[in-house]
């Protein structure tokens, strides 16, 4: 069955009603031998092309990943790329900003993990924390020491929307490639996973109470990621509402919209020109004498 990507990617300018975007949709695999095969094949192709993307240098590619607790972010991240040289791909987790980090606006921590020409960057959270959890939470901007008339109206949400955008568009027209993922998890599945975690000894260090505490804002959160994800899904840095109840399935499709990024970008191994072909049949021929 083949993955039509496209039907996840959140169109520009779009109003999202996650209500209206499923959790669950039917398996693209037919067994769990069959995803294995499916997942297998993937990850091949995607090392192909990450070796492909070292080799010639020419732009960045930048993997967002946000979610509610639970929604297998982790697991998406350790399978999907599990085939890719580590020495071309970096993955960042961004949890509570330090002091330092404090001290600066909400995009500059992120912005010095960007990752170079030739690699993949992976943002296990990122400066979309700023307009999620800090918009549930608001007493988190009197942390941040943000002048009190940018705080007035409640304006402070557009404006970090039109910063994001500005910074993914710079981004964009300077090399860099954006994916966006929001695994989209029902209440109903994260509490089924949180049980998963008490009852399993081998999980429960992934649970705290702090989890449970956020689980009471669902709403809250739900409301802040259909106004960002609306406001700041664009053409050359979209969104994509992965259907995630169902972890297995979440890869397949998380790993099809990447592969079809990289085929998007039309790559092709840099091909030597005449001096440089010369240089290496002279080097040739020197191996060729060595070797007698």
């Amino acid at each position: 069955m083949k993955i039509d990507a496209d039907r996840f990617r959140v169109r520009e300018g779009e109003k999202v009603r996650l209500k209206d975007w499923p959790t669950l949709v039917k398996p693209v695999y037919k067994s769990r031998g069959h995803y294995g095969k499916l997942l297998n094949d993937h990850v091949r192709r995607l090392s192909a092309f990450q070796e492909l993307h070292y080799a010639t240098n020419c732009c960045a590619v930048l993997l967002i990943f946000q979610a509610m607790d639970a929604a297998g972010k982790d697991g998406a991240i350790k399978h999907v790329m599990s085939g890719v040289n580590p020495q071309g791909c970096k993955v960042f987790s961004f949890k509570h900003p330090s002091a330092a980090e404090l001290e600066h606006d909400f995009l500059w921590r992120t912005i010095q993990c960007l990752p170079e020409r030739g690699r993949i960057g992976i943002f296990n959270r990122s400066y979309y924390e700023e307009v999620l959890i800090v918009r549930v939470h608001p007493e988190i901007l009197r942390s941040e020491g943000i002048p009190d008339d940018s705080l007035d109206g409640g304006s402070i949400w557009e404006s970090r929307y039109r910063s994001i955008v500005d910074l993914e568009r710079h981004l964009h027209r300077n090399g860099t490639r954006i994916a966006k993922f929001f695994l989209h998890l029902s209440k109903e599945e994260q509490r089924r996973r949180f049980l998963q975690r008490i009852d399993n000894p081998k999980k429960n260090w992934k649970l705290s109470a702090g989890d449970i505490e956020e689980r009471k804002f669902w709403k809250q959160y739900m409301q802040a990621y259909e106004s960002c994800l609306g406001a700041t899904s664009t053409r050359f840095a979209p969104w994509y509402i992965v259907p995630a109840d169902d972890k297995e399935n979440a890869r397949l499709i998380i790993s099809q919209i990447i592969l079809d990024l990289f085929r998007g970008l039309k790559m092709s191994y840099p091909k030597a020109g005449r001096e440089r072909r010369r240089e290496l049949l002279a080097i040739r021929k020197q191996l060729l004498a060595g070797a007698k």
